[in-house]
């Protein structure tokens, strides 16, 4: 099939050449969510210097889709990939580093995007092979959770049957892949408490209400949501992050502001500790004669990975010679769940055997995972393909 493993092998080096070019060009020229314009004409250049078309019918205003294959019909399958950065000043010393001050890739999106041009380059020379069609996701904006939902919008996915994606892993050795049916990263939604008093001079607090003393006592109160509100088999975090209240040190405020997040793995638990929090907050703030209002900035669902497409990737994953691993949870949102809401989906955790976690300045990554995910996710949209023609020709 590879013309011999030799050929194969010498292909996979050149392509990893191309892609380490690649990323290393999106690493200097990192773009913002929905300001991802150069990010998004290199994609294009890329694909259109292979041969790939890009599909028009999903009009996007930053990213794009491709297509490649579907010369005689049949399933169609997703790859995404995120490709915007965060507004971070690197710190990571590299030699390629950010040449735009206060923005960075710190979170591997020029990872993921030159890894889905490698394998895009890998099934455009099986074009006539494939037994359907893989579409290109090239989604913006996923550091702010909108992007995915542009994608849907655009029409994207309609006709798809199976979606992939993948974030890299800094404390997985490169080769090994983190692969698991059901939840794997949390929703991640945060919230905005107003916590309303009366104001008063400091020095005579009973001609007023204190909400800095409300705040305080909802704190503390919401800690008892996790320990005694979530079931022990499930798990949830609740974070108080900030509070603002007051403006001198000799006046009782009006009002105290409380923001933080809510994560979990389960859409019911998810709802059951939103319930909680928000009887919590109102009936506490009531007990010192303050009131509290309650507002959700709602964030991405939980990653719920479809329990065949991992098998399929287990499997995958082992013909290749790779080490497939059952991952730890992960408390960070994404929104490939968006996707996962209407297309079964997989999201998988590559090993990039990095030195810092995501969102550090100094965030780095092993390159030497660029042919693994490349060739990786090749072949399982061909595998993916076969098992959804075959299922077709059944019926």
């Amino acid at each position: 099939m590879h013309n011999g493993a030799g050929a194969w092998t010498e292909q996979l080096e050149q392509i990893g050449d191309q892609m380490i070019e690649m990323r290393r060009h999106l690493h200097r020229h990192p773009e913002l969510a929905n300001e991802e314009n150069n990010t998004t004409t290199y994609i294009r250049e890329r694909l259109e210097e292979a041969g790939i078309r890009i599909a028009t019918d999903f009009p996007l205003q930053t990213g794009l889709i491709a297509e490649i294959g579907g010369m005689r019909g049949g399933p169609v399958i997703a790859l995404r990939a995120d490709i915007d950065a965060l507004p971070i000043e690197e710190q990571s010393g590299v030699p390629f580093a950010s040449t735009v001050a206060g923005k960075m890739h710190a979170c591997g999106h020029d990872f993921h995007t030159a890894a889905l041009i490698g394998a895009a380059l890998l099934l455009k020379e099986r074009e006539a092979e494939l037994q359907g069609t893989v579409r290109l996701l090239f989604q913006p904006a996923e550091e702010i959770a909108t992007g995915a939902k542009q994608v849907v919008a655009s029409g994207a996915l309609e006709g798809v049957q199976a979606v992939f994606g993948m974030h890299n892993k800094p404390d997985l050795p490169v080769g090994t892949i983190g692969i698991k049916g059901g939840p794997l990263m949390a929703a991640a939604d945060g919230f905005v408490v107003e916590v309303d008093g009366v104001g008063t001079h400091a020095a005579v607090p009973d001609a007023g209400v204190d909400p800095i003393l409300a705040a305080a006592h909802i704190v503390t109160a919401l800690q008892s949501i996790v320990s005694r509100n979530v079931s022990p088999l499930q798990s949830a975090v609740v974070s108080v992050t900030r509070i603002q209240g007051g403006t001198v040190w000799n006046v009782i405020p009006q009002q105290a502001v409380m923001e933080g997040t809510l994560r979990t793995f389960n859409l019911g638990t998810r709802e059951r500790v939103m319930e909680r929090f928000a009887a919590i907050a109102e009936t506490v703030a009531a007990a010192f004669g303050a009131t509290a209002k309650v507002r959700w900035v709602e964030g991405p669902p939980p990653i719920a990975n479809d329990d065949a497409l991992a098998d399929l990737a287990w499997s995958v994953a082992t013909e290749l010679g790779h080490n497939p691993v059952v991952p730890q949870l992960s408390s960070a949102g994404e929104d490939f769940a968006v996707y996962q809401q209407t297309v079964p989906g997989l999201f998988v955790f590559m090993g990039t055997a990095g030195t810092q976690e995501w969102h550090h300045p100094a965030f780095t990554l092993d390159e030497g995972a660029l042919p693994v995910s490349a060739e990786f996710f090749m072949r399982l949209a061909q595998r993916a393909l076969e098992q959804l023609a075959g299922t077709e020709s059944a019926k």
